[in-house]
């Protein structure tokens, strides 16, 4: 295995112990999940400010990049 295999693998392990650990507190704002409806402006009780459209936008196509990216083996 090269190094950026390695890095890779301890990366998703880290996330696995993070999200685990998260999910097993049961508090509020500990899963990534939650992180990303914070940043992106999503939960109900979030106001919208002047930045939340260029935030979803920036998510969106950030998603979409990344599907294609996926999707034609890197040729996006």
């Amino acid at each position: 295995m090269s190094g950026f295999e390695i890095a890779w693998a301890a990366w998703a392990a880290a996330f696995v112990v993070i999200e685990g650990v998260a999910l097993k507190r049961k508090q509020p704002g500990d899963t990534l999940s939650e992180q990303v409806w914070k940043i992106f402006h999503t939960t109900r009780d979030q106001k919208a400010d002047k930045t939340t459209q260029a935030r979803r936008a920036v998510l969106v196509m950030g998603l979409a990049w990344l599907v294609a990216h996926f999707l034609t083996g890197g040729a996006v």
